[in-house]
């Protein structure tokens, strides 16, 4: 079967390994048409299949109406030399310190998000993929039974506490966007939970690891939140996550407007982190300073991937060790080259 892939976010963290691995399958007949606006990325993620000719990219904004025009009518046109056209939407106001910043969340993670699936639906694609985020769970993001379920009720904290939610609860509508799209019969689709997801292709140290291995390399020491002093997390390698995003999209009954949790159950404190970091650049005595504090920062996340793994083959293969060793490397030859 052949597939013509949509996909918003197409250089940041999650669209840049998704075309990856499309493109690994050598023996297919598929074709992706991506776009990006580089808020948070740059054509580097993607400079090793650009010139692939099954990989179309355009620089576009999800929030530019025109632009969106455009791309809908590439996809129409070439929709009809594909078996099917399945959407996915990794456009997200993603880094930290943009969690705080509610206009900005609200336009491109809800309204984009909204108007990309809406486009699917009018070209008449088979699936839409959505990717939501584990800061739903906010302040109920772990138990000792395996890790919270999708199904569980969620604790968020409000308004008065800390604006940082916003984010999160933008996150939440798309997941209610997705399953009002399936439960009415418009499109396949479901919405996916990363958790702490990092990439060896990061551009920017904003996430806590390449933020580590950066401080490490540039200052010999890391300046981490009063919150990392009890804070403990699990981290999913993004090939991992986006084998998760085409494990689902492979398969049609899982494609029920439901939530899936991908995450890994290999927990490490954030201490332990920057001195497992430290560790493998050599550093035998790092020194690791604390300096301000997060609102509602829940102090673990450990998210159950039951459903997943029953619903589909899914499972992670980068355990930390070597992921932490891949990011080290290549940020080392970013550096040198």
């Amino acid at each position: 079967m052949s597939t013509l892939y949509a996909i918003s976010g197409v250089t940041g963290m999650t669209g840049n390994e998704l075309v990856r691995q499309i493109l690994e399958r050598k023996d297919s007949c598929d074709h992706i048409l991506g776009f990006d606006n580089f808020f948070a990325s740059s054509m580097e993620t993607v400079k090793d299949c650009i010139n692939d000719k099954r990989f179309e990219f355009f620089e576009y904004d999800i929030n530019n109406k025109m632009q969106m025009e455009c791309f809908e009518k590439n996809v129409a046109q070439q929709k009809h030399l594909y078996d099917e056209v399945i959407y996915m939407n990794c456009a997200a106001v993603v880094h930290t310190e943009h969690f705080y910043h509610v206009y900005e969340t609200f336009e491109t993670n809800v309204l984009g998000m909204n108007a990309f699936m809406q486009q699917a639906i009018r070209v008449g694609a088979e699936k839409y993929i959505n990717c939501s985020t584990s800061e739903v769970y906010s302040m109920n993001s772990w138990n000792e039974d395996g890790g919270v379920r999708e199904d569980e009720f969620l604790t968020m904290s409000n308004a008065e506490h800390s604006q940082r939610t916003s984010y999160a609860v933008g996150k939440l509508i798309t997941e209610f966007f997705i399953k009002d799209a399936v439960d009415t019969g418009k499109i396949k689709g479901c919405s996916v939970r990363f958790a702490n997801v990092y990439s060896k292709n990061e551009r920017f140290p904003k996430h806590i690891i390449p933020f580590i291995i950066n401080s490490f390399q540039d200052n010999g020491k890391v300046v981490l939140l009063e919150n990392s002093r009890r804070n403990r997390r699990t981290f999913l390698n993004n090939y991992d996550s986006c084998s998760a995003v085409l494990a689902l999209a492979g398969t049609d009954s899982a494609l029920d407007g439901t939530v899936y949790n991908v995450a890994t159950d290999e927990e490490i404190s954030i201490i332990d982190l920057a001195k497992l970091c430290a560790d493998k650049m050599g550093i035998s005595d790092p020194v690791i300073e604390f300096k301000g504090y997060r609102e509602s920062d829940p102090e673990r996340r450990l998210l159950s991937t039951e459903k997943i793994r029953t619903r589909t083959s899914w499972k992670p293969v980068i355990n930390l060790d070597k992921g932490l060793d891949e990011c080290i490397a290549s940020y080392r030859n970013r550096c040198y080259s």
